[in-house]
C-alpha cells in the first residue's frame, strides 16, 4: 500500500471526517440498534469490520479467496462459500441483511429475486449499496462474479420503498476501476489525474451528493421492514 493510500484510507476512518457522510459511518448509525447481521457477498473487507455495535454476523461469500482474506481478518463470526442463490434461512434470521456493492454483480431478475430474500431474512432493515446506474467493471483479482451485470438507479429504488442517499460524491468524477484488482484503494476509480487533487476535489462534493442522489457515484439505500 502507498503512502498516499495508506493516508487516505486513515483520513476516511477519522472521527475528523465525520463532517463528510461514509457508508462505513452510515452503517454505524443504522446498525446500532441490530445485533445480528447477514452480510450477503461480503467480500476480504466488509465494512462491517467497523461497525463494532454487531454481535454476531455471518459472512455470505462465494469466492474463496475472498473468504480466506476476511477469515484472517476476524471480521465475521461464521461465513459460508455460496452463491447468495442458494442460500436458506427461516423468515426474520437476522436483525439486519446487507448487501455491499453486490447488487450490481446480479442479472436484474435474480437481483430483484435477491431483494427479496433480503427482505424476507430481515427482522428491521435490509441495506445496500450500489453504483449509481450502470458502471462497467471487468473481473478483478482473478473473479469473474467481479463482472457487473446491472445498474439500479435512484427512482427505482425509491419505488422499492428504500430510502437513498448519495455517496462518493459527483457521479462524473470518477469512473470504472481500470487496473486488476480493487483492493482498499480509494483512488482506484477516479477518472481524472491527479487521482489524489480530483479525490480531495470528490470528497468536496460528498455533502451535495448526499442530498441529491441522482447527482452522486454511489447509492445508499436503506429499507426498514
Amino acid at each position: 500500500m502507498s503512502f498516499t493510500t495508506d493516508l487516505i484510507k486513515r483520513i476516511y476512518h477519522s472521527p475528523l471526517a465525520n463532517i463528510f457522510p461514509t457508508s462505513v459511518r452510515q452503517l454505524q448509525n443504522d446498525l446500532k440498534d441490530c445485533r445480528t447481521v447477514l452480510d450477503l457477498g461480503c467480500g476480504p473487507s466488509s465494512p462491517l469490520e467497523y461497525v463494532t455495535t454487531v454481535e454476531y454476523s455471518v459472512g455470505v461469500e462465494a469466492y474463496l479467496p475472498y473468504v480466506e482474506k476476511s477469515k484472517e481478518k476476524k471480521i465475521h463470526s461464521e461465513y459460508i462459500a455460496k452463491n447468495i442463490q442458494e442460500l436458506e434461512f427461516p423468515p426474520k434470521s437476522f436483525d439486519a441483511v446487507i448487501l455491499i456493492g453486490v447488487l450490481e454483480h446480479i442479472e436484474r431478475d435474480e437481483g430483484m429475486k435477491v431483494l427479496s430474500l433480503c427482505e424476507k431474512w430481515a427482522r428491521k432493515k435490509v441495506i445496500v449499496t450500489t453504483p449509481n446506474g450502470f458502471i462497467p467493471q471487468k473481473s478483478l483479482d482473478g473473479n469473474p462474479l467481479q463482472v457487473h451485470l446491472s445498474g439500479w438507479k435512484v427512482d427505482e429504488l425509491r419505488g422499492l420503498n428504500y430510502k437513498v442517499r448519495g455517496m462518493c460524491g459527483f457521479k462524473f468524477l470518477r469512473h470504472e476501476v481500470d487496473s486488476d484488482g480493487m483492493g482498499d484503494d480509494l483512488l482506484v476509480t477516479m477518472r481524472y489525474r491527479p487521482r489524489f487533487f480530483w479525490f480531495v476535489i470528490s470528497v468536496l462534493t460528498v455533502p451535495v451528493s448526499f442530498i441529491f442522489p441522482k447527482w452522486a457515484f454511489d447509492l445508499y439505500c436503506l429499507k426498514r421492514i
